[in-house]
């Protein structure tokens, strides 16, 4: 993932940033974008444009690769966050920008201010670390999707902890108070507290004690479980009041393992307290204490409230199913025709209707600003080509081609470069010719790839030349060459 460096951010031009607008929204269909269609979308010439793509791919801002079909650019982790901070300056709501505070699984902390120099906190979405990688498992971010890219998925958590945090707010839970997100950031308010993790000791254990068990209950009653209530989600201020924090795993009272998660999140802070404080008490709440008093759940629709639920619900509540919105057919539309006009679209979060697009015989929607990942293989960092059935035809090899005795090497060491092995009765010759068989087919096929791991226009264009000098070779007798 890398650090969050924002030095370039201050010398990044208008048409640089119509350039990343322009590569992120290519990137709603398209997995590689191409630069054609991205000079097109910044309504710049193609040349111009060319020379901007190249200077952000210097920065690391974008990345020029090859893929299946086709070469072109792809959006970076940096590139994505500096259209996001683009955006919030833009807004008025950050003017500065301090140092990295906390990092986490999913996400990174950093200390910002606005024009009245009051001190924020900006959380940016991290998914894809490789230290939290079972989205599938832990999250419902997927839906009908088989995969997504880390960019789009980080977005959709970030919008995620924003509701939540928005109708917690408004309803008097001890949270943050959120200011503004973009993107995959979120602006919130600076809590002036410790990690309970880090605390060793406090004035009142029972009384913090009873303050968490009641939370827990108090989330249960308005339709939402925490998921995740635990010391390293929970600040404690210096009057000793808990502060909850990290909010996209939240579920709701619907979900068929509510019990499961509820149950945890409240053995979590028991075995904290006796571990840390020596304080086990006896009384705890359990799920079947839950009075649901209101439905946040429907209002952010959190993960285990199904649609087929909030029709019920509605039906119970006396709500006319006829005054429920129908579900219109989505107009589709052609990104190649679409163009950058004012440079206020970055401030707007690029206001798009929601698209329809079909790609390989499968409809994925995207909504307002969302990056839709555009093929199944959009969260590899390179896709090779599949190979041509020529090429394996030079490694359908027979069994006759292996003798008895072989040849195997046992090192790249200058002591043991090569040796002579005799099979034995322990093993038949057929399964040591086959294993042999396999694994040369198997480093063929290794070699291939990484053949195919060209990178960068250079690459492109000297494959591009190649193919043309061999067409050219090719057809030589056609124009009455010799």
């Amino acid at each position: 993932m890398g650090k969050l460096n924002v030095t370039v951010l201050r010398y990044l031009t208008k048409e640089d940033f119509r350039i990343l607008t322009g590569v992120e929204m290519g990137m709603k269909n398209h997995e590689l974008v191409p630069a054609a269609l991205v000079a097109s979308i910044a309504n710049l010439r193609h040349g111009g444009a060319h020379k901007v793509m190249k200077e952000l791919c210097k920065h690391r801002l974008l990345t020029y690769e090859r893929g299946k079909h086709y070469d072109g650019y792809r959006l970076t982790n940096q590139g994505y966050d500096y259209l996001a901070l683009k955006t919030l300056s833009m807004r008025n709501v950050i003017t500065s920008f301090g140092n990295q505070i906390g990092t986490g699984k999913e996400s990174n902390i950093y200390v910002v201010g606005n024009e009245e120099q009051e001190t924020l906190c900006l959380k940016i979405h991290r998914l894809g670390r490789i230290c939290f990688r079972k989205i599938k498992e832990k999250r419902d971010y997927h839906k009908h999707r088989k995969s997504v890219s880390w960019i789009y998925l980080s977005r959709i958590s970030a919008m995620k902890e924003f509701a939540y945090m928005k109708v917690l707010h408004d309803r008097g839970f001890p949270v943050p108070k959120p200011i503004d997100f973009s993107r995959h950031c979120i602006v919130m308010q600076l809590i002036e507290g410790t990690p309970m993790c880090q605390v060793a000791e406090v004035a009142d254990v029972e009384g913090l004690y009873d303050d968490l068990m009641n939370l827990i209950v108090k989330l249960a009653n308005h339709g939402v479980i925490h998921g995740d209530f635990n010391e390293f989600n929970i600040m404690i201020t210096q009057d000793g009041k808990p502060i909850i924090i990290d909010f996209p795993q939240m579920v709701s009272t619907s979900h068929a393992e509510a019990k499961m998660f509820f149950e945890r999140d409240v053995n979590c802070i028991r075995d904290f307290f006796k571990k840390r404080f020596a304080y086990e008490s006896l009384l705890h709440p359990s799920f079947e204490d839950v009075i649901r008093e209101e439905s946040l759940d429907v209002e952010v629709f959190a993960s285990g409230f199904t649609k087929q639920m909030k029709k019920d619900l509605d039906v119970q509540m006396g709500l006319d199913e006829d005054e429920e919105d129908e579900d219109e057919p989505e107009e589709q539309v052609d990104l190649s025709n679409l163009k950058l006009q004012d440079e206020d679209l970055l401030a707007r979060e690029i206001e798009l209707p929601k698209l329809q697009i079909s790609l390989e015989d499968k409809v994925v929607t995207a909504e307002e600003n969302i990056i839709a990942a555009p093929s199944e293989a959009i969260a590899a960092l390179i896709d090779f080509p599949e190979r041509d059935k020529t090429s394996e035809e030079n490694f359908d090899l027979d069994e006759t081609d292996f003798p008895d005795e072989l040849e195997i090497p046992r090192g790249r060491g200058p002591s043991s470069d090569m040796c002579s092995v005799t099979t034995t009765s322990t093993i038949a010759p057929e399964v040591i010719r086959a294993r042999v068989k396999k694994m040369i087919t198997r480093q063929s096929s290794e070699a291939a790839k990484r053949r195919m791991k060209a990178k960068g226009e250079a690459s492109a264009t000297t494959r591009s030349r190649r193919d043309n000098a061999s067409t050219i070779k090719d057809s030589s007798g056609i124009w009455g060459w010799e």
